[in-house]
């Protein structure tokens, strides 16, 4: 795709681990054979271990290359998001409605009707969920509106920058 920049990167990355996911599938057949006289695990090993110790080194470099080079337009993130008027707490509104006992097939058709709503323009999702009898059945407005805010989801983030060293 002509618009992105660099994205065999992130193809590579993705592609890779799968790679990493496969020796691990073999590393966990090996488990059972190790209380065993079958040594046939050993060969398996011998291939997985270093390549795998080998493999994770070179993604993690890349990985780092990829995140350092990294170009962050925050005012384009934040109209990319409001574009979509909150449709992307949806998901956390369904949550919360089968956490608090709602049945997840009626949850999922309430907050799919607030989201049809604001596709078809009219309003902001949390307004609308706002709307649906069966989501403030269970939960209140300011639960609604702390469920559509970012702040739920990036409540962790400065403890997870400080806990790997990105003060």
């Amino acid at each position: 795709m002509p618009h992105k920049r660099n994205p065999i990167t992130g193809e590579r990355l993705s592609g890779l681990a799968r790679v990493l996911r496969g020796n691990a599938v073999v590393a966990l057949e090996n488990v059972a054979l190790w209380h065993e006289r079958d040594i046939s695990h050993s060969s398996a090993e011998r291939i997985i271990l270093p390549d795998s110790c080998t493999l994770l080194d070179y993604m993690l470099v890349k990985l780092r290359e990829l995140a350092e080079g990294l170009q962050v337009y925050p005012e384009r993130m934040q109209q990319n998001l409001e574009l979509s008027k909150g449709l992307y707490f949806s998901q956390s509104i369904l949550l919360a409605l089968t956490s608090a006992g709602a049945e997840r097939k009626n949850a999922y058709e309430s907050v799919q009707r607030a989201a049809m709503r604001t596709w078809k323009g009219e309003g902001l999702f949390a307004d609308n969920a706002k709307r649906e009898p069966e989501i403030t059945a269970r939960l209140s407005e300011s639960e609604i509106d702390a469920l559509c805010s970012l702040e739920v989801h990036l409540r962790h983030v400065d403890s997870t920058f400080r806990l790997v060293g990105l003060d």
